[in-house]
């Protein structure tokens, strides 16, 4: 399905403050020769993540909404535990956990339409639908471990675990971006060189603390 030229623009500014994201996230891991969780990944990610769920529903494309759900709120609970809220007004921080709700009653409020529109959309067979849906679920499922493993801790920490998944789930949205014609995605899955680099300074940090703490390797 063609859209309009500003479809593409938007999806691209939300891609590109992704890939904003990682940027910062590889330069300051690179300088401390270890994975560092900043602040402004999560801040960044919250707002890319608002962007492409516009995106995904003016592309009509739910496996992108899927995705974004994901993780949503666990940008949220990031910005959260480093106590970056309390810089910004309550009213931000009420808008941004009402939007996926509200996108929610968009879905709800219509739901025939938007299973004729969304869920058996033409030029997104089923089978391919599905695959999509898994590499973002790949893709984000890493966003639930970086929780867990964070929470555990009492800090924001990108552990091992999650770079392994988003280089997996980043080659899977590659691939369904090729297919699908979205070379919004295809584009924006250029991050996966930085997980990888990240994956590598992670395992030689997992090396080095071998030895003091072999329960932490994950």
């Amino acid at each position: 399905m063609d859209s309009p030229s500003w479809v593409y623009l938007l999806g691209l500014a939300g891609m590109g403050i992704y890939g904003l994201r990682i940027l910062i996230q590889w330069y300051l891991s690179e300088k401390s020769q270890k994975v560092e969780s900043p602040g402004i990944y999560w801040v960044l990610s919250s707002i890319g993540a608002v962007i492409l769920y516009i995106y995904g529903w003016l592309r009509k494309d739910f496996s992108i909404i899927f995705g974004e759900s994901v993780g949503y709120y666990i940008y949220m609970w990031n910005i959260s535990i480093m106590g970056l809220y309390k810089k910004v007004p309550r009213i931000v921080v009420i808008l941004q956990a009402m939007f996926p709700l509200f996108i929610l009653a968009l879905i709800v409020r219509d739901l025939p339409t938007f299973v004729d529109t969304f869920l058996k959309n033409e030029d997104v067979p089923l089978n391919l639908l599905l695959f999509g849906v898994l590499g973002q679920f790949t893709f984000e499922i890493r966003s639930v471990y970086q929780l867990v493993y964070s929470y555990k801790r009492k800090q924001s920490i990108l552990p091992l675990g999650h770079w392994v998944l988003a280089v997996i789930g980043s080659s899977m949205i590659i691939a369904y971006g090729i297919i699908r014609h979205d070379w919004v995605l295809v584009i924006g899955q250029f991050s996966i060189f930085f997980s990888i680099r990240n994956l590598m300074i992670s395992l030689a940090e997992q090396r080095r603390k071998r030895d003091s703490d072999p329960s932490d390797i994950m």
